[in-house]
């Protein structure tokens, strides 16, 4: 399978998330299982840049290792998801959101929309 092809399944995967997170705007909805969904598609849209580029991604739920990895800059805002990917999962505690959901969804839908753009272009580099 070409890798273009690799990231759009990924991406796919990425969009059934943010429908996810636009359903539990609401405070109510436990940050932690929001945080850790929104941290599982920044995860997958790094990824997807990745694979796009040829390349195999490790198997990591470390944002900063994959943002080098992608060799993307990724917004600080995202990078603060990563406590979300296991220990606000796994623990108990008050785990706070960096800002509020809506800026959330907004920067990974920018990620999204800039590696569909590149998926489109047949583009094989980051942003």
């Amino acid at each position: 399978m070409p890798p273009s092809e690799d990231a759009q399944l990924l991406l796919r995967i990425v969009e059934r998330h943010l429908r996810s997170l636009n359903f539990g705007p609401d405070e109510q909805f436990p940050a932690e299982d929001w945080g850790f969904t929104a941290q599982q598609a920044v995860e997958k849209l790094l990824k997807c840049w990745i694979v796009l580029a040829d390349g195999e991604p490790p198997r990591s739920h470390e944002l900063d290792l994959l943002a080098s990895e992608a060799n993307l800059e990724l917004n600080e805002l995202l990078l603060v998801l990563q406590p979300f990917a296991v220990d606000a999962r796994d623990q108990d505690g008050d785990f706070k959101l960096p800002v509020s959901r809506a800026r959330i969804v907004e920067e990974i839908q920018l990620l999204a929309d800039q590696l569909r753009q590149a998926i489109e272009a047949g583009a094989n580099t980051s942003p």
